[in-house]
């Protein structure tokens, strides 16, 4: 039996993701011990999601925002299907894959954000060091606290994803993993676009 297979994930997608998750793993472990590349290795991932963004609006069709992000109870109706094993395969992200991609952006988004604001605030430095005169030290620590519940929900729902990979995976009969790497999918007669 022949199994044919196209390409859906383009190579910006791809490079991305492995991109993302190398600099938020380096930018993680390096908080306190390696202040210089945990700061360069955040503006890195900044470019990323700001690119990503971009890429969300003109990007090939399965990379595009409109392509995936759902209402949440399509996600809250397919996470149940997911439990009774009916879950429907989709060539793209499906409904909780869509939603995760807009969870991990958002947290990273905030981390960075917090991360500029505390950077600025406590160290003087940064493209919001302007902000260092008038910010109070007891702000400054909330930022601090902030970015650092951000980076740890982030590294949650890593976490879940993998999860929820490794469940597709399983009950669709195919890598994942795999397929973020070749960008191939194999292509079914009942997949959902």
């Amino acid at each position: 039996m022949d199994i044919q297979q196209t390409k859906f994930w383009d190579i910006f997608i791809r490079v991305f993701h492995w991109s993302l998750l190398a600099t938020f793993a380096i930018t993680y472990l390096t908080e306190d011990d390696f202040p210089t590349l945990h700061v360069y290795t955040g503006y890195t991932m900044m470019a990323l999601i700001i690119l990503r963004l971009i890429w969300g609006f003109i990007g090939s069709r399965h990379a595009r925002f409109s392509n995936f992000i759902v209402k949440p109870t399509a996600v809250i109706e397919y996470m149940k299907e997911v439990v009774q094993f009916r879950a429907k395969r989709y060539l793209g992200h499906n409904p909780a894959g869509g939603a995760m991609v807009v969870a991990l952006l958002t947290s990273l988004s905030m981390t960075l954000l917090f991360g500029l604001l505390t950077y600025g605030a406590a160290e003087f430095s940064g493209p919001l060091a302007g902000l260092a005169d008038d910010v109070s030290e007891s702000l400054a620590n909330i930022f601090e606290e902030l970015h650092e519940f951000f980076a740890n929900f982030t590294v949650f729902l890593v976490v879940l994803h993998l999860l929820g990979v490794a469940i597709a995976s399983f009950q669709h009969k195919e890598n994942l993993v795999k397929s973020m790497v070749t960008g191939y999918k194999r292509i079914d007669q009942n997949d959902k676009y």
